[in-house]
């Protein structure tokens, strides 16, 4: 488990399913992530979540006082197959709280400093302004965009400074 101040990011469990079903057929919070899903493929997305079989890792992050579900949080391969890619999504009643940038901060530092990488990768839609800022805040430069999905992206990357 990792912890910020105020969230604990679990590994996910089965047990977690339901919670990270929320963010899935939430539509505001999928505005940007290709939509609501539906129950097969949300089903489908889970299991590969949970088995972590190419070296991802998704996390569940919980209030540390309430032990609410905040949101879920990965380490992916990006679609370049060459770079590890952080994502992150939170129920829409954390937003603006200052949660993702608290929790995707920690992510990174994890992944430098436990994972040794060298570089991390976040793509979003460009339209998505709040990620966009989010993922500056955090000290991503955005690197290039491509057409994926039917929508411009923004690829953001960020590089360990101690290697």
């Amino acid at each position: 488990m990792l912890e910020t101040y105020r969230c604990k990011i679990i590994k996910i469990k089965e047990t977690d399913y339901e919670d990270v079903k929320k963010l899935y057929f939430d539509e505001k919070a999928r505005e940007f992530l290709g939509g609501i899903v539906d129950s097969e493929r949300y089903d489908n997305n889970f299991s590969k979540m949970v088995t972590y079989d190419n070296g991802s890792i998704y996390w569940v992050v919980r209030h540390n006082a309430t032990n609410e579900f905040v949101g879920l949080v990965s380490l992916d391969k990006h679609h370049d197959g060459l770079n590890t890619e952080v994502s992150y999504q939170f129920i829409p009643k954390w937003w603006g709280y200052g949660y993702a940038e608290e929790v995707i901060r920690r992510i990174i530092n994890y992944a430098f400093e436990e994972l040794q990488l060298i570089n991390i990768v976040a793509e979003t839609q460009s339209e998505n302004i709040a990620s966009c800022k989010l993922l500056k805040k955090v000290g991503m430069e955005l690197q290039k965009s491509v057409r994926r999905f039917g929508n411009e992206q923004h690829i953001f990357r960020i590089s360990n400074s101690s290697c």
